[in-house]
């Protein structure tokens, strides 16, 4: 019985190499997030810089915070880029399903600083309402406007992404954080050339937080659930007991059934099938496999058989 099942836990790693059956479209999909990413840490480290300086000649605190949100942004999107450069890497003897669990790493790193940024946002609004800057409104105008074009263009280059991947969704969050920023300033620069009224600029950076904090939140959470080996949504170890004892011919039970995921497309499952005396061990195999497959799209899946009395032990 274990002569049965070894050869296949090694079949199992050599496909982890060159990503077979539901993952051929990968390296597609990641060249097209990888140049997309790479694109907006481009253009959001470029127009940092231009942030600082027009910070600095307008006196806003408000340019200047912003430009510190571009400059997490800038690092997460270059984290993020970097975490797709590693995942084309083939998994080798030490690191048998590859590096995809990086990028899932790093948007639970970037989902951890979006609550820094928040925070920091909230601590320098309530240190401005006490002691409102001078603050050349024009300028803050003219650069928080440049700022919501440069915000505009590296959502639309992410949002082309695939979005289901959390590394793009954290870089997405950033960035949405950072466009809803240049709004905000925008407003505030106006409110403060028309009325004097500089409180508009920390109220409004406030509501900007509590923005970022529900992203931050979302994405921090599903990363967590992957990098604690939780089962991914829908395929929760009950459900998969259920449906193979209802539609698998000749199986008596399922047990020892543990269901992860490497990253957010990549399901996997282990279990021990028990079957009837006189059903086939390799049919059954296959059509747990196949049932796996097709109603869960999990494509790697160790099954241990068990038949007669024989008594399950624990991998």
């Amino acid at each position: 019985m274990s002569r049965d099942h070894h050869p296949h836990t090694g079949h199992h790693h050599s496909h982890n190499g060159h990503s077979h059956g539901g993952h051929s479209h990968a390296p597609t999909v990641s060249a097209g997030n990888e140049r997309r990413v790479g694109f907006a840490a481009l253009l959001t480290g470029s127009f940092m810089i231009v942030e600082v300086v027009g910070g600095i000649v307008s006196g806003s605190l408000a340019l200047l915070a912003d430009a510190g949100h571009m400059l997490t942004d800038f690092a997460a999107l270059a984290l993020a880029w970097f975490a797709f450069r590693l995942a084309r890497r083939p998994a080798d003897w030490r690191r048998t399903f590859g590096f995809d669990r990086f990028s899932v790493l790093v948007a639970f790193v970037n989902g951890l600083s979006l609550f820094a940024i928040a925070a920091f946002i909230v601590w320098e609004a309530a240190e401005r309402l006490q002691a409102p800057p001078d603050i050349a409104a024009p300028t803050m105008l003219g650069v928080a406007v440049a700022g919501l074009v440069v915000n505009i263009l590296a959502f639309w280059l992410l949002f082309g992404a695939d979005r289901g991947n959390l590394n793009i969704r954290g870089a997405l969050a950033h960035v949405a954080g950072d466009l809803l920023g240049s709004v905000g300033t925008i407003v505030a620069a106006i409110v403060i050339m028309y009325t004097g009224w500089t409180a508009a600029d920390p109220l409004l950076s406030v509501f900007v937080a509590l923005i970022i904090l529900r992203s931050a939140w979302a994405v921090t959470r599903d990363a967590a659930h992957i990098l604690l080996e939780g089962a991914p949504a829908g395929l929760e170890a009950d459900t998969v007991v259920a449906d193979l004892a209802a539609n698998i011919d000749g199986v008596e039970s399922i047990h020892h059934v543990h269901v992860w995921s490497i990253n957010e497309a990549r399901p996997m499952a282990t279990l021990h099938a028990r079957i009837r005396a006189g059903a086939s061990s390799a049919q059954v195999k296959k059509a747990i496999r196949e049932r796996l497959q097709s109603r869960f799209h999990v494509d790697h899946a160790t099954v241990e058989i068990e038949d007669g009395d024989h008594a399950p032990g624990c991998r």
